[in-house]
């Protein structure tokens, strides 16, 4: 194993701490093997108690850090443009920070975080998220091409996104579903570019944030048969444990330029539709 310990020895380990606490942590009732109740607090123990020894091995190490990559997710491709210039300042004032990004759903992300393969994550989730560093909303619309007439009443709507693991997807797929309509998906794909470029097209309707939607020059379909979109949240999210001053600095110098980028109003692109 990665932490050169054998799988029986771990067995063995998990064994003599549900002995110890009289309880067990882990869940096997079920396809896979997931934490109880009890098993989520003794994590978060845990990760706590690893925050403070990160803390107190500090202590020692004088003002000079030794070189640390930051490893930042994000599944919104508005933060992943404005990054840079984020991780720029950043470094200027912490030269010996470095930066891994990547980008996925926003499942995954978070999994990769509370595993501690990331440290800090950005991206959306449908319902206001409690463990975030800060969050706000993000009004979802459907958007459409110059074809006025692309969703007819009692037909199945023809829907353009990222594919069932995004959060646009699942949102747009139950408020269908909630409003009796059927639909298909006409065009999926990983790239905003080129589902934008497919909404333009007139292959169907997609569900945008509408900052996103009013930069990108898409049309509101606020003329279409269709339910209105609820708003989904972003946040920033930092994992446990680690230098925790660094990872909140940085959350907090990202959520401060997002914000203040999302409060300044959407500018169309020119020679395109408002």
């Amino acid at each position: 194993m990665s932490l050169g310990v054998t799988q029986p020895a771990v067995s063995a380990q998990i064994k003599r701490l549900q002995f110890l606490l009289g309880e067990d942590i882990f869940d096997r009732s079920v396809q896979g093997v997931s934490l109880t109740a009890h098993g989520e607090v003794v994590v978060s123990y845990a990760r706590r108690l690893l925050s403070i020894n990160d803390q107190i091995v500090r202590l020692g190490g004088g003002s000079a850090r030794p070189d640390l990559v930051v490893r930042i997710g994000t599944s919104s491709d508005f933060v992943a443009m404005v990054l840079p210039d984020i991780l720029k300042r950043f470094r200027a004032a912490s030269p010996a920070v470095r930066f891994n990004v990547s980008a996925a759903d926003s499942d995954s992300m978070m999994r990769q975080l509370r595993n501690g393969e990331l440290d800090l994550f950005i991206g959306l989730t449908p319902t206001e998220p409690k463990d975030a560093r800060d969050s706000w909303a993000a009004p979802l619309v459907w958007v459409r091409g110059p074809q006025a007439n692309i969703v007819q009443q009692g037909e199945r709507v023809p829907l353009i996104s990222n594919g069932e693991p995004s959060v646009h997807h699942r949102v747009a797929v139950s408020t269908l579903r909630a409003a009796g309509l059927e639909w298909e998906e006409v065009f999926t794909a990983p790239v905003v570019t080129s589902l934008t470029s497919a909404v333009t097209a007139g292959l169907g309707v997609m569900p945008i944030t509408r900052r996103r939607a009013i930069e990108a020059g898409l049309i509101i379909a606020d003329d279409l048969p269709l339910p209105p979109l609820p708003e989904v949240y972003a946040g920033v999210f930092v994992r446990e444990g680690g230098p925790r001053d660094i990872y909140e600095t940085l959350a907090d110098d990202i959520s401060a330029t997002v914000r203040r980028l999302i409060k300044a109003p959407a500018a169309p692109k020119i020679g395109t539709a408002a």
